[in-house]
């Protein structure tokens, strides 16, 4: 290869690299900032890994809008912005053991593993935790274990965790995943009925009582098999 030859590849692949770099700072300045996400550690993780890398070809161009983006089965990758609160808000530490409830991508799965000691990553579809596979793989992210079952109710194979992560909605709030908790151990989930649902972060305090906030007001689309709630009859 030419020195011109070597100059035009690399001046080619500035071009393309750009558009994300720029893309990422916006989302990072426009979407997150401003959704109250302060946290240096956060905003740094944001920027390091490429949320670009876990979308498909066609979407990359979307990959750094504030939307959920579509990733079969009629399931989403949840909005920038959404994954920056949930990292805000469940403080990962590097000796954290983690459960996240809905794999999907695999970008959240990545974005916990950069901050913790291990991730355990359950999806109820065989092929989106493949392809979250392959994306962590190419990233060089290893300390996950990928399960395929259902964790609408946690996941006690692995328990007890020091962070619970649902990427689902639920309707009633999970009491059982709260028991897999560690103490000291954090708890993110969206829980209610639409069209307004409540993110509730749940610090487990000790062995039998947990502090419970409101975080705030959102929307997410139900866990597949969540709980439904009791009714009863008058």
């Amino acid at each position: 290869m030419t020195p011109s030859t070597m100059q035009h590849q690399h001046l080619k692949t500035e071009r393309l690299s750009m558009p994300s770099n720029i893309a990422r700072f916006n989302m990072i300045e426009q979407q997150i900032r401003t959704w109250e996400v302060l946290d240096p550690t956060v905003l740094a993780l944001l920027d390091a890994v490429p949320r670009e890398n876990f979308v498909a070809e066609a979407q990359r161009g979307l990959a750094f809008a504030d939307i959920e983006l579509p990733i079969g089965h009629g399931q989403t990758m949840l909005s920038p912005k959404l994954e920056a609160r949930i990292l805000q808000a469940v403080a990962v530490k590097k000796s954290d053991k983690i459960l996240l409830i809905g794999t999907g991508s695999g970008y959240l799965t990545a974005l916990l593993a950069k901050q913790a000691q291990h991730v355990v990553s359950v999806d109820i579809f065989p092929d989106l935790s493949e392809t979250a596979g392959k994306h962590l793989k190419q990233q060089g992210i290893d300390n996950i274990t990928l399960v395929v079952a259902d964790a609408a109710n946690g996941y006690p194979a692995a328990a007890p965790y020091d962070v619970i992560v649902f990427t689902g909605s639920v309707h009633v709030y999970p009491i059982e995943a709260e028991k897999m908790l560690n103490v000291g151990g954090r708890m993110f989930a969206v829980v209610g009925e639409p069209p307004i649902m409540q993110a509730i972060l749940t610090q487990r305090a000790t062995e039998g009582a947990a502090n419970h906030e409101t975080l705030f007001e959102t929307y997410l689309p139900p866990l597949i098999n969540a709980r439904q709630p009791s009714k009863f009859e008058f």
